[in-house]
């Protein structure tokens, strides 16, 4: 019966949820396999250092990390790796400027909305004299705005 080993362990572990995962003599493979169900896009192996380099894209990065970083922890244990997640970003990543509702008031956000302004580049791409004469909009806040904007984006 398949499973029947691991269901003798999971009784014996009053049924903790245990994840089990297949043994790779390639690092790169162990190192995948160990981080669970993620979209990995590169790793990079040292084996003089035990040093894995793993890049996924941003909306992985939690899952990689686990709550309180133990996903990334117990996979740098089972490995013997340690383990660092950079994200990859790529050139259309952006973001729609209603995810700043928190930082930017809606009546400003909708000024944008109605030209057809919709994500944070493309208010970044605009220049402050093209946005004066597209927005209802004093300089200081289309700056102010321009600002927070390029907070999101900076590494």
């Amino acid at each position: 019966m398949k499973g029947s080993r691991i269901h003798g362990v999971v009784r014996e572990l009053r049924n903790e949820n245990i994840d089990v995962i297949q043994w790779s003599k390639n690092p790169e493979i162990l190192v995948k396999r160990a981080l669970g169900n993620v979209t990995i896009n590169k790793i990079e192996i040292n084996e003089e250092t035990n040093y894995a380099l793993v890049y996924t894209p941003v909306e992985e990065i939690s899952k990689v990390i686990g709550k309180q970083g133990q996903n990334i922890r117990l996979a740098s244990w089972l490995t013997g790796y340690e383990i660092d997640v950079y994200r990859e970003s790529s050139e259309d990543d952006d973001v729609e400027l209603k995810e700043f509702n928190d930082d930017i008031e809606q009546w400003i956000l909708d000024e944008f909305k109605k030209v057809g302004l919709t994500t944070a580049k493309s208010v970044l791409d605009k220049e402050t004299e093209s946005l004066l004469n597209m927005v209802d909009l004093e300089e200081e806040t289309i700056e102010e705005v321009k600002r927070i904007l390029r907070e999101e984006f900076e590494d």
